[in-house]
């Protein structure tokens, strides 16, 4: 999940440091990989208009522009972008700017003096595309410094996200953790119900039963598909690694950027009849967004729409990607949005069946709140009528309520806590996370009664629950203590002890290993006071190896004697006999 660092702290207000930011998203489990700063550097970047481009005399691919930065009087500047015209709005690094490693000074290009140059976004280190100018709307500020235009400096945060928190896969959802981390509070998002102004409505009808236990649907009429989106809505898509495209898109790449929803804007007028939301047919094909012909089976689920038939047409991959015939486009002038709960067993699996990978399977195969499709919709709504214009209808929602995920009351005990933990957590500690995280809190005779919100659906039991108060505590507050007891090993069987491991270990401990004779001398044994264990030999072979040796233990001594004795001092001796 990548997103804005400003965007983040619109929803949580924090004077913590960028780096303190970082620190504490990595200690509640939401690892940082990667921090890009943006905007550093660009003090003396200002906001300016091209008000002529002519050919550059010397060079086909260099215009010279008449640009206007709002300071009474245009500059010249020498200009190779591609799009480079008359009216763009684009930004310009001024002279004594400092771009990356090069310093902006009076040049001339090819003959023609430049003061300034002209930027692309890559130049600015905003983004990675270097295809051509930075095109501003036409209404930005000229003069106005683009650190100030475009909110920066800025940061985009990359976080890695485990499976089970799928509700950070929204900005939202990350604000919850941090303010619980930090103390602080979450900032109220209230989205007003739109009173609907017609009655345009699709009927919707749900017919692939459990998979699919929720569907809002509402249709806007005259809209401007042409409006460009808004700088701000531009910008904190692209810091979240989304591409602009066209504002009805990007308005619901936005929304679920923000809470977590995905979400789909139809062509109203490319719809026929009913929706209707069931399985696909075995055999039945569509053409997706990105022009790409899949076909489908009865494991896949479908928006489908009247053509040819009640739900004859499929005109979405449920759950994945919606179709290319019902696209919005800039002709666009009504619009439905969609936006569902497809459980997560019903996408699991289907997009990398099709060698497809979609931002909004992801979030489906994960889990989505099932309370957030109207909310997203309403929403959804509030922004487009803002930029773009229209007329709401009434909001269409069909629910199957016994299919929705209910929320469970849990009983959180003080004595399971310290338990599992080690610690104690005071009681006002307790309440205060579960309650920043969102969660309902009611006292009970052992400890709490804890209902998690409708997006924390990964917490079911009690356990959950400790895991939730030792991440935000902070885990570094829990002692690492070594278990106690004795330990009691047992010694194998020298039955069951292998020869050659044996004589390994020896080596190992920088022993040699020893083969003594087997009879030794009666006096070494009378020094062991092995006097009764000694077994005589009728013939021995000398007086000093006259007796069986009754251990190795002496022979072993008196060989270690003898290399004292020649000062061979390293190492001991080992021997092994069965």
């Amino acid at each position: 999940m990548k997103f804005s660092e400003n965007w983040l702290r619109s929803h949580v207000p924090t004077d913590a440091s960028r780096d303190e930011l970082g620190a504490v998203l990595t200690a509640i489990g939401l690892e940082v990989e990667e921090v890009t700063a943006l905007g550093q550097g660009l003090d003396n970047v200002v906001v300016a208009r091209i008000v002529e481009a002519v050919r550059h005399p010397e060079a086909d691919r260099l215009q010279v522009c008449s640009v206007d930065a709002g300071r009474g009087e245009l500059l010249q500047i020498v200009c190779g972008a591609p799009n480079a015209r008359p009216g763009l709005v684009a930004p310009l690094a001024m002279v004594g700017a400092q771009i990356g490693e090069l310093k902006i000074k009076p040049a001339k290009l090819r003959g023609v003096e430049s003061n300034g140059m002209l930027c692309s976004a890559r130049e600015l280190g905003l983004d990675s595309d270097a295809s051509g100018l930075l095109e501003l709307p036409d209404d930005a500020p000229i003069g106005q410094a683009l650190v100030e235009y475009l909110e920066l400096p800025d940061a985009s945060i990359e976080i890695k996200l485990t499976p089970n928190r799928a509700d950070c896969f929204g900005v939202r959802g990350i604000a919850f953790d941090v303010a619980a981390a930090l103390g602080s509070e979450v900032k109220p998002f209230d989205v007003a119900p739109v009173p609907a102004r017609s009655q345009s409505a699709l009927k919707v009808e749900l017919a692939a039963g459990a998979r699919v236990p929720r569907f809002v649907g509402r249709v806007i009429e005259g809209v401007d598909a042409t409006v460009p989106s808004p700088v701000w809505m531009v910008e904190r898509l692209r810091r979240s690694g989304v591409r602009p495209i066209s504002f009805l898109v990007d308005v619901t790449q936005y929304v679920m950027l923000e809470l977590g929803q995905p979400m789909h804007a139809f062509d109203r007028d490319a719809l026929e009849g009913d929706i209707v939301v069931r399985a696909a047919k075995t055999g039945e094909s569509v053409v997706l967004l990105d022009g790409r012909t899949v076909t489908l089976d009865d494991d896949f689920l479908v928006v489908s729409d009247g053509r040819g038939g009640h739900g004859a047409r499929a005109v979405a991959l449920g759950g994945i990607m919606g179709g290319l015939d019902t696209r919005v486009t800039d002709a666009t002038g009504n619009i439905f949005l969609e936006a569902a709960h497809w459980i997560p067993s019903a996408i699991i699996g289907r997009s990398r069946k099709l060698g497809l990978h979609t931002d909004a399977g992801h979030r489906f195969e994960r889990g989505v709140d099932p309370e957030l499709p109207r909310i997203a919709v309403e929403y959804a709504t509030r922004l487009i009528l803002d930029i773009a214009g229209g007329v709401p209808g009434p909001v269409t929602q069909e629910d199957l309520p016994g299919h929705l995920p209910a929320p469970t009351e849990i009983v959180l005990r003080r004595a399971r806590i310290a338990r599992v933990l080690g610690i104690q957590i005071g009681d006002a500690e307790v309440e205060r996370i579960l309650r920043a995280l969102g969660m309902a809190v009611a006292p009970a005779a052992e400890g709490w009664n804890v209902t998690a919100p409708s997006r924390r659906f990964d917490i079911a039991i009690e356990e959950d629950l400790i895991e939730e108060l030792a991440r935000i505590h902070g885990y570094e507050k829990i002692p690492t203590t070594l278990p106690g007891g004795a330990a009691r090993i047992a010694m194998p069987s020298e039955t069951r002890l292998d020869d050659l491991s044996v004589r390994r270990q020896l080596v190992a401990r920088d022993m040699l290993e020893t083969i003594n004779y087997a009879f030794v001398d009666a006096r070494l044994l009378d020094q062991w006071a092995l006097t009764d264990a000694r077994v005589a030999l009728a013939n021995p072979l000398s007086a000093e190896l006259a007796v069986m040796r009754p251990m190795l233990l002496p022979g072993l001594v008196a060989t270690l004697g003898r290399n004292v004795a020649r000062q061979l001092l390293d190492g001991g001796a080992g021997e092994l006999l069965r």
